[in-house]
């Protein structure tokens, strides 16, 4: 069996000392490791339900954080910012800025594969950490170890979408000079302070998004997702 990095050294890059390592070291146990530990007497469980764990922790900070700091965005913005946030991709880059995969028990053949740089691998890995910390030290010591990682993310994001949907989805429709794409706003309802707007966007006069919002422009951009989701046009994360 290949070895790992000491823990100590993860443990000073997240930021918190484990009383009880038990749980950091099965957060970094792939299943790979299991029979091979077997083979050298050695029990050990694998962090998959950690990981299980880990994705609702992320879960609940990221949407608590998207909460309380986006109030002008609508929960389908919410949701669609806290589906880049907690994609496998974004927790695989983080993992990886962090060298977890460095840190983790594997199997020799997962290792020569090059296991510990493979975004599924470490990206649950970096779930299963998670896990580990809320565990062994509470849901404010797991918040602090992510806030940094989801405004970090959040900050990106915003930055990516300064470009919004209805400016993709005006690209998309001029790829041919015969589309005519505009929008209509078919109710507004609610009282003064909580108006709610619902609009259509048609391409060559047919229906092809609807969109509500807490204003106009918010109603305008869900509709010209919902266009860009129906044509299979959105950006990948």
């Amino acid at each position: 069996m290949i070895e790992p990095l000491p823990l100590e050294f993860l443990e000073e890059i997240v930021g918190y000392k484990f009383k009880e390592k038990k749980y950091i070291l099965t957060a970094l146990t792939h299943s790979s490791y299991i029979n091979e530990a077997k083979a050298h007497g050695i029990k050990s469980k694998d962090n998959e339900r950690m990981e299980f764990l880990g994705d609702s922790v992320l879960s609940i900070v990221v949407t608590d954080y998207l909460f309380r700091n986006c109030r002008s965005m609508d929960e389908g913005g919410l949701t669609r910012m806290r589906a880049a946030i907690v994609c496998e991709d974004s927790l695989a880059e983080k993992a990886a800025t962090i060298k977890l995969g460095e840190f983790m028990l594997m199997g020799h053949g997962e290792v020569i594969n090059d296991g510990r740089n493979r975004k599924s691998i470490i990206a649950d890995a970096f779930e299963a950490v998670i896990a580990a910390i809320y565990i062994d030290g509470g849901i404010v010591e797991a918040s602090k170890f992510l806030l940094p990682f989801v405004v970090e993310n959040v900050n990106l994001l915003k930055k990516k979408t300064c470009e919004d949907f209805k400016s993709l989805l005006q690209r998309f429709a001029q790829q041919s000079h015969e589309e005519v794409l505009e929008y209509e706003m078919v109710e507004e309802s609610g009282p003064p302070h909580e108006r709610q707007y619902t609009f259509n966007v048609k391409l060559n006069n047919n229906i092809v998004g609807v969109g509500a919002g807490r204003s106009k422009r918010q109603a305008e951009q869900n509709a010209a997702f919902e266009a860009l989701k129906l044509f299979d046009a959105l950006p990948e994360e």
